[in-house]
């Protein structure tokens, strides 16, 4: 019994005396460590407010382009692509190349290229080269769309069938 309270006693020294040693360098593990908490979670909610506010111009470009107003919702779409956001970015140019918002091709093709540099999963990087590719055969710049589409086939893409079979016709 008296060895237990003794070993509890030691156990209790040697952790103060560990304490009274390490004071500085706990407290500023803690300090650090709370800095960082706080500026990941200010990050990740900045990042959310980010995320809908980019939602919002979407949708009010889609409100736009709706009513007739092509050149609000071309201004917006623009803006949206130049945010890089890696989902309301891609959205944005599809939609400018359906609704045949920018008449000019070296716009979309830089349009392109941003997109492109963002850093996106590989599957969707095949698609926008696809999308790319397909675009240049379009507007008639057959040999850059079907150079990105032989890429496509080269790097053994899973929408390899896709690209193969439109160079084929």
């Amino acid at each position: 019994m008296e060895q237990s309270a003794n070993n509890k006693l030691d156990l209790k020294e040697k952790f103060l005396s560990f304490y009274n040693f390490n004071k500085i360098k706990i407290f500023i593990f803690f300090s650090l460590s709370f800095i960082v908490i706080i500026f990941i979670s200010f990050t990740q909610l900045n990042q959310k407010k980010n995320n809908s506010l980019i939602a919002e111009k979407y949708v009010k470009a889609g409100i736009y382009l709706d009513s007739g107003n092509k050149e609000k919702s071309r201004d917006i779409l623009v803006e949206i692509v130049q945010s890089k956001n890696s989902f309301y970015s891609i959205l944005a140019l599809n939609t400018i190349i359906e609704k045949k918002l920018i008449s000019d091709k070296d716009k979309i093709v830089n349009y392109f290229q941003i997109i492109e540099k963002m850093n996106i999963d590989q599957e969707t990087q095949d698609l926008i080269n696809l999308k790319k590719g397909l675009y240049l055969i379009k507007n008639n710049n057959l040999q850059d769309g079907e150079n990105i589409l032989k890429k496509l086939i080269e790097n053994n893409s899973k929408i390899k069938f896709l690209a193969e079979e439109i160079l084929a016709k």
